[in-house]
């Protein structure tokens, strides 16, 4: 019942919202209509999900850990930019991911075509965990155990996590305390290591304790929050590149009391959206939109950020789910709004603030990224371009009810050279074959537009 109600609720929003639209400025109606479905971070088998709150040098950054296999060989490896402290870490929500993903998804709408011959006329959306390996310690690790040149500069638990923060002078030795200690990490790290001692960065490392993973009841792993202070806007990939087989699908979503946020290292380019498709693709939007992805990627030349989805968090249009509560985003990592009781970036508690009025922005940026084509970590860059940006699809449902009036013969006529435009949009959209796209949506049923009975003409 409580879901039911949360639907109605976006659905009158949504229709209201119309209405305005549809009273005050008719040029607008592209960016209304009934939200279908989404395509989330649950249409791709190996996305990471990573939430950074960032105003100014003050970041939270929260990872989702979608590590498959044994939790007890879970080794979690972050270079991070700054010294943390116990109280800068805490335990996250996955829901609350769960529920920015669902708000900023691409999206899928529909419109009814309105009778033609009624009497008024329509305006025409990191994988830090790398994967586990069966490197065991060599005679030549074995031989440094004296010379690792690793400092533990802080030690302590968070929920199930058992947390070290290390400096090192030397990756070799890194790498070979790492392995020493039980941490199973890809083999050939220290070349991905040593650019992050040369900036004097810190690794944050973690394990699972497995006593404090069954009191938790949970089944997987929770997300894992950080915050700090540092003028590095930056997300560190390369270490989950290792292991990895083939690309891999790293959906990120920034909060800012500013507006979008980009990619400043690589092409940021806004994933297509807005075509009219074919209605049968509404049974197949996972796989319409995993085909246009992969389309757009390549096309792109496979070293892009996708902006999927920017917009005020107060608003949405349409909505596919409620904008986030105040409470909601607290727990995402928003500390501009109230600091009462949130995850502060720094040891020290900031006082309250005063930024836009409390205005949160989302950023969603897709990124497919494999060892050959990103070759860096990823920096980031906040502006203060508050565009809206969805991805979004559309579907128009033809009228199906009895047009015999001019206006409604005139209709009839014009569906076939829509339709087709929908065709070729698909085709070129996912690479998929046009004629079986044709023959999916018969076209050649469709009345000829020059198909005109000839009295029509002699009369006239």
């Amino acid at each position: 019942m409580k879901k039911f109600l949360v639907w109605m609720r976006v659905l009158l929003s949504t229709a209201i919202s119309c209405l305005v639209v549809f009273a005050y400025s008719p040029a607008v109606f592209a960016f209304c209509g009934f939200y279908v479905s989404q395509a989330d971070a649950s249409l791709f088998n190996k996305a990471s999900q990573v939430v950074i709150a960032r105003d100014g040098k003050r970041t939270v950054l929260t990872m989702a850990n979608d590590y498959q296999g044994d939790v007890k060989d879970f080794a979690l490896v972050v270079p991070v930019p700054v010294l943390l402290k116990k109280e800068q870490v805490r335990i996250g929500e996955q829901k609350i991911i769960d529920r920015l993903d669902s708000f900023s998804a691409p999206r899928l709408v529909e419109y009814f075509d309105s009778d033609p011959c009624a009497r008024y006329e329509d305006d025409g959306l990191l994988s830090p965990v790398p994967l586990p390996s069966t490197v065991a310690p060599t005679s030549k690790s074995r031989a440094r155990r004296d010379n690792y040149q690793v400092t533990i500069e802080a030690k302590f638990a968070v929920g199930e996590y058992d947390i070290l923060i290390l400096s090192a002078k030397d990756s070799d030795g890194l790498e070979s305390w790492l392995i020493d200690n039980d941490y199973k990490i890809p083999q050939g790290a220290k070349e991905i290591l040593q650019p992050y001692i040369r900036q004097n960065m810190k690794f944050f490392v973690a394990k699972v304790n497995i006593a404090e993973l069954n009191k938790t009841g949970s089944q997987s792993l929770r997300p894992l929050m950080m915050a700090y202070e540092s003028p590095k806007f930056m997300l560190p990939i390369r270490l989950g590149m290792l292991n990895a087989n083939g690309d891999q699908d790293l959906l990120v979503y920034i909060l800012s009391p500013k507006g979008q946020a980009e990619v400043a290292n690589y092409r940021t380019i806004k994933v297509p959206s807005g075509d009219d498709i074919p209605v049968y693709v509404k049974s197949e939007f996972g796989d319409f939109y995993k085909s246009m992805f992969k389309t757009s990627y390549n096309k792109e030349g496979r070293k892009v950020a996708f902006l999927e989805y920017a917009w005020d968090m107060s608003s949405c249009d349409p909505c596919s789910a409620e904008p986030l509560s105040q409470e909601e985003l607290r727990k995402a990592g928003v500390f501009w709004q109230d600091s009462s009781d949130s995850v502060q970036p720094s040891s020290r508690r900031f006082p309250p603030v005063i930024t836009n009025d409390g205005r949160v922005f989302i950023t969603r940026l897709h990124i497919r990224y494999n060892r050959d084509k990103f070759p860096e970590d990823l920096t980031f860059k906040e502006t203060s371009n508050q565009e809206s940006f969805q991805g979004r699809y559309v579907l128009r449902h033809a009228f199906k009810g009895e047009t015999n009036c001019d206006a409604g013969k005139e209709y009839q006529r014009s569906l076939r050279p829509r339709f087709e435009q929908e065709a070729q949009n698909l085709s070129k959209l996912t690479g998929w074959n046009i004629a079986d796209i044709r023959r999916k949506m018969n076209i050649s049923s469709l009345p000829d537009p020059m198909d005109v009975p000839f009295w029509e003409n002699i009369w006239k």
